[in-house]
């Protein structure tokens, strides 16, 4: 439990050094201990790193998550493995706007362009009214603000986040989703959903919504990590809103 400890909270690299270095620290210290005679062997729990290695320099972004219309759980990759990232969305008076912040690429923006366009496409059937697009700013945010951002993998979760906000349902919290979308709303398939998936796993999220022609991923996903996870295929951007959102009451 230390160790893993040790990788979730102090180390977020592509390689194993700065682990290493961290499992060091916490060696001399029981090295310091024995040879000051006070014991003969040395137990490290996860209570104690705090006091070797000093406060967790990184925490789960899962801690984040708040159960409020607007807010989707996307995944997404890093040159140091996959992560979790938050697509934020909110309503603010004005005048039909779409105000994008959180350092995007030009992909990104694009991405959320489209989202907004499919939501306004699907508006009557999604029960929108359509004013409410001419009255208000939609506004994305992603937080992490200094890391730079780009792809077109978050696009249905930005869809996603946006059907939430305007009929106001909340995204399961237990969910995280990846995939591309087309305007006429398809779902289309991503890259690096190996590293995606093991860090739902690992944030404990217990579904992942992914694009259905990115089944043939499944096998190198380890199976650690499948164990753990509920898998939903997505055709449509229909499949992601009848997975994601909680029921209408």
């Amino acid at each position: 439990d230390a160790l893993r400890a040790i990788i979730r909270d102090y180390t977020r690299e592509a390689g194993v050094r700065n682990l290493e270095r961290e499992i060091g620290r916490v060696l001399r210290y029981a090295a310091v201990l024995v040879a000051e005679g006070g014991v003969e062997t040395v137990h490290i729990t996860c209570d104690k790193l705090t006091k070797i290695l000093g406060q967790p320099r990184y925490e789960s972004e899962v801690a984040m998550r708040t159960s409020v219309p607007g807010v989707a759980t996307g995944l997404a990759w890093t040159p140091v493995g996959g992560d979790i990232l938050f697509i934020e969305a909110t309503l603010t008076p004005g005048a039909g706007r779409l105000i994008l912040t959180g350092q995007l690429g030009d992909v990104m923006r694009e991405s959320a362009q489209a989202a907004l366009s499919i939501v306004k496409n699907r508006a009557a059937s999604l029960g929108i009214e359509g004013a409410r697009f001419e009255k208000n700013d939609i506004h994305i945010h992603v937080p992490a603000g200094a890391t730079p951002k780009d792809g077109p993998s978050a696009g249905v979760a930005m869809f996603t986040a946006l059907v939430s906000l305007l009929t106001d349902r909340t995204v399961r919290g237990d969910t995280a989703m990846t995939g591309e979308i087309s305007l006429r709303g398809l779902v289309l398939p991503v890259g690096g959903v190996k590293e995606k998936v093991v860090a739902a796993a690992a944030a404990g999220l217990t579904r992942v919504m992914l694009p259905a022609r990115n089944r043939r991923d499944y096998d190198d996903i380890p199976e650690e990590a499948r164990d753990k996870l509920e898998f939903i295929w997505l055709e449509r951007v229909d499949d992601a809103i009848a997975a994601a959102l909680t029921p209408v009451t």
